[in-house]
């Protein structure tokens, strides 16, 4: 072989790598796995804080609560993406995902979903037997009544979705120790109302795309200003909800405060935004970071 047909192949083999990373990637919607492992890890170090116990102690749980986790929550969006294929291919920002494409078979994608979320089911059931419990109820009401049932039919659907991320601290605290306590509760009430508003502003972001694949969200149904009212009322529910967390302290009780007084006065610009999209946009931008650092601050503060 010439050495000018070496980097020929060279190249090629690199670019097929990185297409096939990039397509695994798509299929388990990387953000998105991540946004939901992070509440499961913030809800197991929090347990271990309040329990008196040490990650290194716990090691082994741990690995098993996370590892388990990932492969659950990634079997489910999976599985979500072998479902939707059909609707993907008429919307603009899914247009590249790996079931639209061919790069994968839909009979593959179906086993992929299906063996990931045994494989984190089994895992989770060596950690306790109520965080596998939480574990599956999160994946089948993000798997049956969210994407197969009522996410092309009713606006609804946003809140049925919420259910299935909400329970992601429980899953990491119940590995330690019994979920009967209020951090985990509220962590819960934070995420279910936290994911209204936050889907809300995609939808709007994405009105385009989710009009021409005749989906059911709230912006489609019923329009940018009943959407918008929705979501001042979701974001105001955030409003008393640190002041449940007084073990974590006044600083925390401030900041936290001070990002839902900020997020109430973002919402509140939407009814005089001139441009919805941007608007949309950004209130994605401070949803993402909201959670972000308050879950964050949770965890430095127990450090």
């Amino acid at each position: 072989m010439t050495k000018e047909a070496h980097v020929v192949s060279s190249t090629t083999q690199s670019r097929s790598a990185s297409t096939f990373f990039s397509d695994i990637k798509s299929l388990v919607k990387g953000p998105v796995l991540i946004a939901n492992v992070f509440p499961v890890f913030t809800g197991f170090w929090l347990a271990l804080y309040f329990s008196g116990m040490t990650l290194t102690g716990n090691w082994g749980v741990f690995l098993l609560t996370m590892i388990g986790s990932t492969f659950l929550v990634a079997g489910a969006l999976v599985m979500n993406n072998w479902f939707d294929s059909d609707i993907d291919t008429v919307m603009e920002r899914t247009k590249k995902r790996p079931t639209v494409t061919g790069s994968f078979a839909l009979k593959t994608v179906l086993k992929t979903g299906l063996i990931l979320s045994g494989i984190g089911m089994l895992l989770l059931l060596f950690t306790t037997l109520e965080a596998a419990i939480y574990a599956f109820i999160g994946w089948f009401t993000y798997v049956i009544p969210y994407t197969m049932w009522s996410k092309r039919k009713y606006t609804l659907n946003t809140v049925i979705g919420s259910v299935s991320g909400a329970v992601t601290p429980l899953i990491g605290w119940a590995a330690i120790m019994s979920a009967d306590h209020i951090v985990p509760i509220v962590l819960v009430a934070i995420l279910f109302i936290w994911q209204m508003p936050h889907t809300f502003a995609i939808a709007m972001k994405k009105y385009k795309d989710y009009s021409a694949a005749n989906v059911a969200m709230l912006p489609v149904v019923y329009g940018f200003n009943f959407t918008k009212r929705q979501m001042l009322v979701y974001v105001l529910c955030l409003l008393p909800l640190p002041f449940l967390l007084t073990m974590f302290g006044t600083t925390f009780i401030i900041i936290a405060t001070l990002m839902n007084l900020g997020y109430i006065a973002a919402s509140i610009y939407g009814f005089y935004a001139k441009d919805d999209y941007k608007w949309a946009n950004f209130m994605f931008l401070y949803s993402v970071n909201y959670m972000t650092l308050l879950f964050g601050m949770m965890i430095l503060w127990t450090f």
